[in-house]
């Protein structure tokens, strides 16, 4: 049996929509950037089986994603059936990037466990065919996942430890989102009239974030990262039938994280498909944006984070390496 952690990521520059034609691949239209959350992790085993067998959060489920992804593996390594436990410690398929840390982990414990010996970069363009975003959760830290010798693939650009930025995720649901990202993008790219503005803004999006992380530009990263979630949200809003993922307390969030910063809080927010914010702070500054969101109007809940490393493999006891 092998057991890897994995870790969410949330995106500072997103993407939203697949190339046309390459959407089986899960081949974004735009390159993104992203941090990994340390405090949020799915954890996942994988063994040998009579027969094939997932089981998600506790629960013996079908899940026909899931199963067209394994069954891809398997037949490129000519792999036995696959049992497979995962659990998350946070709430699934809430705008959390469950699929991301999901698939990351999967892929590693899959290379684990048989012995693949797949590199990073392979285990990372692997995890990006089950979730585009799952390509950044294997590498970590601050990733971007853009094309790199005919291949879209994620990599670090820096540690934790290089700009150990603080993150503050507000939940205002525990619900199951009602439209999936995967369908979500394909009404946008379809039917929205600002869809080529979107594309074409996030390529210059995507290069300005970079230089502003490598050069630990906080308030650029800061602008440059709530324009990209608001421009996103615009191009959801904008969809045939359009896609609201926010709720009251989201906007509440939102503004509580304007006044913060209007008092002198370096702080920014960032919003994925789904209603939960991620605020974004300097180091030191996590407790007090913990402590406003905790009082935001409709927060359920408020976790606190540094910068997650990459996908895992751990001890058969669940340790770490």
């Amino acid at each position: 049996m092998a057991i890897a952690v994995a870790h969410p990521n949330v995106a500072l520059v997103k993407y939203w929509g697949k190339e046309p034609g390459l959407e089986r691949e899960n081949v974004p239209a735009t390159p993104s950037l992203s941090i990994a959350l340390a405090a949020l992790s799915t954890r996942t085993e994988v063994n040998a089986a009579a027969r094939g067998q997932l089981c998600i959060n506790g629960e013996t489920v079908r899940d026909a994603k899931l199963e067209r992804f394994i069954g891809t593996m398997r037949e490129a390594w000519d792999l036995p059936p696959l049992a497979v436990t995962t659990c998350n410690d946070f709430p699934t398929g809430a705008g959390l990037a469950s699929s991301a840390s999901g698939f990351a982990a999967l892929v590693t414990a899959i290379d684990g466990e048989f012995g693949l010996g797949l590199s990073e970069n392979r285990r990372s363009i692997w995890a990006r065919r089950g979730s585009a975003s799952a390509a950044r959760s294997v590498v970590g830290g601050f990733a971007t996942l853009e094309e790199r010798n005919g291949e879209w693939s994620a990599k670090t650009i820096l540690t934790k430890e290089d700009w150990p930025l603080e993150v503050v995720v507000a939940v205002t649901s525990m619900e199951t989102k009602a439209t999936s990202s995967t369908t979500g993008m394909e009404w946008s790219r379809n039917t929205s009239p600002f869809y080529p503005a979107w594309v074409h803004s996030t390529l210059e999006d995507f290069r300005e974030a970079e230089q502003a992380v490598a050069a630990r530009d906080f308030d650029a990263l800061a602008q440059i990262s709530e324009h990209s979630c608001l421009k996103m949200h615009a191009l959801m809003l904008s969809t045939n039938p359009p896609l609201v993922y926010w709720n009251e307390a989201t906007l509440a969030a939102m503004r509580m994280i304007k006044e913060l910063r209007e008092a002198g809080t370096p702080v920014f927010f960032t919003i994925d498909a789904g209603p939960q914010l991620k605020a974004i702070c300097r180091p030191g500054c996590g407790a007090e944006v913990e402590a406003a969101l905790a009082r935001s109007p409709g927060v359920l809940s408020v976790w606190r984070s540094g910068i997650g490393d990459g996908a895992r493999l751990l001890n058969v006891d669940g340790t770490g390496p």
